[in-house]
């Protein structure tokens, strides 16, 4: 690995007629690795990780669509697909795109060990959502799920899965909708038992204010 470190990867997987995926490889072997969705814009905070002292972290992220209502489709499996609209399908080809090719490719590109107490899944606003979904549905794969100001159409269904990955939710207060989208995941999930952590920060809805809690969701994860 030693001749990528401190690099970004990217190579083109067959899903959806080619669907690209970007790896941030750190500077030492990797100790923690986090799959997301949105591609490089999520990878590059790999670089956020090493100025802040963390612990090596792979970063693996599949792309998204170019196509806004694909993406959301893709990420989000909704709550009712006849009164919201989702695409049940499409969720599902994605979700075995993200969770079995694209971990198959990190695997043997990087020869990269993914133990399920030291991988996470991520997800900022809609990507929220997919970390959400896939976390519950996959706890054997990711051992903790970070979501960031997590969009609304996917809510907590009445009965949660059993085991629970431990979770890790951010708001921010100028962001009072996606807060309180985090605050009912935080809530339900408490409820059925699992160990979550919620964070109310002094912040907005962008990467500048996502990337500032990267570190402590990695350092949280870690100390476990």
């Amino acid at each position: 690995m030693t001749p990528l470190a401190g690099r970004l990867v990217t190579e083109t997987l067959g899903y959806d007629g080619g669907r690209p995926v970007t790896a941030y490889v750190p500077a030492a072997p990797p100790r923690f690795v986090v799959f997301a969705g949105d591609g490089p814009s999520i990878a590059s905070w790999g670089s956020v990780l090493e100025a802040a002292g963390s612990p090596p972290t792979m970063i693996v992220a599949a792309h998204r669509s170019d196509d806004e209502t694909r993406r959301i489709h893709e990420y989000s499996p909704g709550e009712s697909t006849t009164e919201f609209g989702f695409d049940p399908e499409r969720f599902a080809a994605h979700e075995t795109f993200f969770v079995e090719d694209v971990r198959r490719w990190a695997r043997s590109r990087f020869d990269l060990a993914v133990p399920v107490e030291r991988t996470a899944v991520l997800g900022v606003s809609a990507g929220g959502e997919l970390a959400l979904a896939v976390g519950l549905r996959h706890p054997d794969v990711y051992g903790a799920v970070f979501c960031a100001s997590p969009g609304g159409g996917y809510r907590p269904p009445a009965v949660l899965p059993e085991p629970l990955p431990r979770t890790y939710l951010v708001g921010g207060t100028s962001e009072p909708w996606f807060l309180a989208n985090a605050t009912r995941w935080a809530d339900a999930l408490r409820a059925a038992g699992a160990d979550v952590v919620l964070e109310e920060r002094t912040g907005s809805h962008g990467g500048a204010f996502w990337r500032a809690e990267l570190p402590l969701m990695v350092a949280w994860a870690l100390a476990a």
